[in-house]
């Protein structure tokens, strides 16, 4: 009991010193608080004072500085004032004076003016003076010369035309003589050039082909019983089997070289048999027709390892094989080809074109031949379709097109061809034409020389090669005559067809005859 109590006494005790800890410790912290809060009264009110001290000194600061900056832009507004109120001034001056020298120009031009306006009118007068004057001199002279003015115009404009006209022709006599030297001293040495490297064997072909028969005994087993054998040689062939007096040989007869071949080919081979009857007839038509087939196909690749052509279709090489048994004026159409594509490819190493492609429109250029007696239209027409279908280039093309002037040359290769085929087909030696052609060319030539005005009379001579004309001397002049010259080949050139060139001669000769008594 007594230690519960104790406990209680302590703890009371305890609680009470507490409390009044407590109090004394809020009382004091209240009075050092104020205490504190005085201080910083003290200090804020001289922390303001102060700013305003410092405001009050930087605000007259201010002041001070403004005005010093009003001072200066003042004092430099003004000195700029000045500076533009001179230079106003200057220019003030300078428009007056100009304006004073304007006033002086302008009375100047007035004056001026005045005076040419004097002038103009002195002219005027002076100018009808002489109209009139004018008038009357041409007057005088149409007295004089018996001649009217629109007479003596046109008396000086047929003067002049004729000067004109006679220095034209000189004119054109030279350039054309210089041009020429320079042309034909180029081209001559191209085709002489080109001709000396190639060199061509030509054999002229007919429409008919000879077998020499081992004895007169097989001409009687080649017409076989009642004709039978030669019936079904010449159906199977397509070709006429003439059989005559001739000794020891049978005449074969067709338009078509190739079926003259392989009859010819059959033929030989029966007669080397001996077995002569229609079965057999048929069997060894039928290897002849194959071993051309063969001698074709092979032929064209030859012809293009020859020119050195390669990449051609295998229906083109075909067809250039096939005209190994074209002729043309007596002229093999393969050998002829050829020699176009080796003078095509030197031509156009002379000239600095691509070789290959002038060798291979050179050796196409007549491809159309070879079936130009199976289809409708020339030549050319033909050989174009078939490039065309074979896909060969345009240049190819155009160059097979115009190798006899159909249509314009697109390319310096297409005119190499034509010239290359020119030369081939113009050379002595290389083509025959019938009389008949030949003398209606030379007829042509002289109807078309008569047909021009003041031409008296003209001959063809060296073999159409050359043509004379004697003009009328009163109707054609010296200067005429080389007028008449060009003309004259203009329209030998657009009206006959010919191989290589003719000369045109123009001969204009004055004679006076008299007699002695």
């Amino acid at each position: 009991m007594q230690d519960g109590l104790k406990i209680a006494i302590a703890i009371v005790i305890t609680l009470v010193v507490a409390i009044l800890t407590w109090i004394f410790a809020n009382v004091y912290r209240s009075k050092v608080y104020e205490a504190k809060i005085g201080n910083a009264d003290v200090k804020a009110r001289e922390i303001i004072d102060e700013a305003l001290k410092t405001a009050e000194t930087k605000k007259r600061e201010a002041l001070l500085e403004a005005k010093e900056e009003s001072l200066k832009a003042k004092n430099e507004f003004e000195r700029e004032t000045k500076e533009r109120r001179a230079e106003i001034q200057r220019y003030e001056k300078r428009v007056l004076t100009k304006e004073e020298t304007l006033d002086r120009k302008t009375e100047a031009l007035e004056k001026k003016e005045t005076r040419l306006s004097v002038k103009e009118s002195e002219l005027d007068k002076t100018k009808q003076d002489v109209e009139e004057f004018h008038e009357k001199q041409l007057q005088e002279l149409e007295k004089i010369s018996g001649l009217t003015s629109e007479q003596a115009k046109e008396y000086l404009i047929k003067t002049v035309e004729e000067e004109v006209k006679h220095e034209t022709a000189l004119l054109i006599k030279d350039l054309e003589s210089k041009a020429k030297e320079e042309a034909d001293k180029k081209a001559k040495d191209y085709v002489v050039t080109a001709i000396q490297r190639c060199a061509a064997d030509h054999v002229a072909e007919t429409t008919i082909s000879v077998v020499q028969l081992p004895n007169d005994e097989m001409k009687g087993r080649i017409i076989g019983r009642e004709g039978r054998n030669i019936r079904t040689l010449e159906t199977m062939t397509g070709v006429d089997l003439i059989i005559d007096d001739t000794p020891e040989a049978v005449i074969l007869s067709a338009f078509d070289p190739i079926r003259r071949e392989v009859a010819r080919i059959a033929l030989e081979k029966l007669i080397v048999d001996g077995r002569i009857h229609p079965a057999r007839i048929e069997e060894m038509v039928e290897k002849a027709q194959k071993e051309v087939e063969v001698m074709v196909r092979e032929t064209g690749e030859a012809a293009t390892l020859e020119v050195g052509v390669h990449g051609i279709h295998p229906e083109l090489v075909k067809l250039l094989g096939k005209m190994k048994f074209r002729t043309s004026y007596g002229q093999n159409a393969l050998k002829h080809s050829i020699e176009v594509a080796i003078l095509s490819g030197l031509l156009a190493g002379e000239i600095g074109v691509d070789v290959r492609l002038a060798k291979r429109a050179g050796l196409l250029h007549d491809i159309g031949k070879s079936v130009d007696h199976e289809m409708e239209g020339t030549h050319v027409q033909i050989g174009v379709d078939l490039c065309r279908k074979y896909k060969e280039s345009p240049t190819v093309i155009n160059a097979v097109e115009a190798h006899h002037g159909d249509v314009e040359f697109q390319s310096l290769i297409a005119c190499i061809v034509q010239a290359a085929d020119t030369i081939s087909a113009a050379r002595p030696g290389a083509r025959r034409e019938t009389l008949e052609t030949y003398t209606n060319r030379l007829k042509q030539l002289e109807d078309i020389t008569n047909s021009f005005k003041g031409v008296d009379k003209s001959f063809a001579i060296q073999a159409g090669r050359e043509v004379r004309v004697m003009v009328v001397p009163e109707q054609i002049s010296d200067a005429d005559m080389i007028l008449l010259a060009r003309d004259l080949s203009k329209k030998i050139e657009s009206e006959l067809e010919y191989p290589g060139q003719i000369k045109v001669n123009v001969i204009r000769e004055s004679r006076v005859t008299d007699y002695a008594k």
